[in-house]
């Protein structure tokens, strides 16, 4: 099985911290706390360059933005104070946008402006849905490599292909809008840019009738809206009644060659995995031929192949399917969540502990900025690394647990076992 969780645990993680350490002399420290944590230092290492990447595009440092390129924005300010007067940037103001963005991650502008939290949270929410939508659709994928090693076809095409079109029609569609909607409305027309929330609600309602031109963001949007949202509408009974038919007729194919042969015959040759796992004998069609007369005839084989197994077990997977796009996308706004959080939380500390020893002049100024940067320091590594540290890491794993992996992982009683070379090396040296 391929398991991608070494990248995109960190990459989750990253939403929150910015901390990496190194410790030549760390192995010689014994303990089982220690031994954990030196266990999982390469993880850590990843999570701490992600970090850095993450808080380069959100231009976070302590709480502060960064000028490296140079800001976009001009903002009208009193040239004879120097002081800069914080406003709302996203107004049309003439004169205040370059007309070019902000070469790499957030304009450090924003961190001076008073719309910052709800230009972030609008930010933030929708990169975690895009990454979560991406991540779930990658999960879906996968699945078409167990299917393929199980050889079961007949799982493709009444189980995957659906989920993707499902998946795709509405929540890839909503993907699609929010990036759509980032390049084509500019500065000057984002006060008058249709929301997203009303354009979902409508599209999941058909009420087209009676839209202005402001809730419109490109021609035969009601056009295409409509044909997703009824291919979601077609993938539903796909999943539900595809599957159970034709193993139903695949079953009455096998018990009718078996009654006329008196030989147990599978279906065009095949394992049939499909019906055996639906079933939950535990056994391939394949193996159920080694035993002959135990199954040489349509009645013997009937009595471990039931058809109401297979329809309960189908009518559940839909549902939680379709049910757990809706839940296990909005679950990934926790990313959006912890992320607001931890950034509120590195404001505080610096607004209210750090900024206090810059604001004092003179020699004392630099005698107190020690002591002040010392209790600084311990609330950061305390919160901000330990603490909101510990949230991130079970909150990404949470989202690799539930929302990524029953997208094709199925325990059926067997542990979990991800990719390791030690292991590799552990089987090798066995054998």
């Amino acid at each position: 099985m391929i398991d991608n969780t070494c990248f995109t645990f960190v990459f989750y993680f990253t939403y929150h911290l910015n901390d990496v350490f190194f410790f030549p002399q760390a192995k010689k420290i014994k303990g089982d706390m220690w031994d954990m944590f030196f266990g999982g230092r390469y993880i850590i290492l990843l999570m701490g360059l992600f970090s850095i990447y993450t808080g380069f595009i959100y231009n976070d440092i302590f709480s502060k933005a960064t000028n490296i390129f140079g800001s976009s924005w001009y903002p009208l300010n009193d040239p004879t104070d120097g002081l800069l007067n914080p406003i709302s940037h996203a107004q049309n103001v003439t004169g205040m946008f370059a007309g070019y963005p902000y070469p790499f991650g957030i304009d450090p502008v924003w961190q001076v402006s008073h719309n910052l939290i709800v230009y972030t949270n609008s930010l933030k929410m929708k990169m975690s849905i895009t990454v979560g939508v991406i991540h779930m659709l990658f999960g879906i994928i996968l699945s078409a490599f167990n299917y393929k090693m199980f050889k079961d076809p007949l799982s493709i095409y009444c189980s995957l292909i659906p989920e993707v079109i499902f998946m795709v029609s509405i929540f890839g569609y909503l993907v699609f809008t929010i990036f759509f909607k980032w390049i084509v409305f500019e500065t000057p027309d984002a006060p008058t840019a249709p929301s997203l929330l009303s354009t979902l609600i409508t599209m999941m309602k058909f009420g087209y009738q009676g839209q202005s031109e402001s809730q419109i963001l490109y021609t035969g949007q009601a056009i295409v809206q409509s044909i997703l949202v009824v291919l979601a509408l077609i993938s539903v009974p796909w999943m539900l009644l595809a599957k159970p038919i034709i193993l139903y007729r695949r079953h009455k194919v096998q018990s009718t060659i078996g009654n006329g042969s008196g030989d147990y015959v599978p279906f065009r040759n095949e394992s049939s995995p499909s019906l055996d796992r639906s079933s939950g004998t535990g056994k391939s069609a394949q193996g159920n031929n080694n035993g002959g007369s135990g199954h040489g005839s349509g009645h013997g084989d009937s009595e471990e192949w039931n058809f109401s197994d297979i329809v309960v077990h189908q009518v559940i997977h839909t549902i939680e399917f379709c049910l757990g796009c809706i839940s296990n996308t909005a679950s990934y706004l926790r990313l959006w969540a912890l992320s607001l959080a931890h950034a509120q939380l590195s404001e505080v500390l610096w607004s209210m502990v750090m900024s206090k020893g810059l604001r004092v002049d003179g020699h004392l100024g630099g005698v107190i900025l020690v002591f002040v940067f010392g209790f600084w320091a311990f609330l950061t590594i305390a919160v901000l690394v330990i603490m909101e540290g510990l949230s991130a890491f079970l909150h990404a794993l949470r989202l690799h647990w539930v929302e990524f992996q029953n997208k094709f992982y199925e325990g059926s009683g067997y542990p979990f076992e991800p990719f390791t070379f030690a292991n590799i090396e552990k089987v090798g040296t066995e054998q």
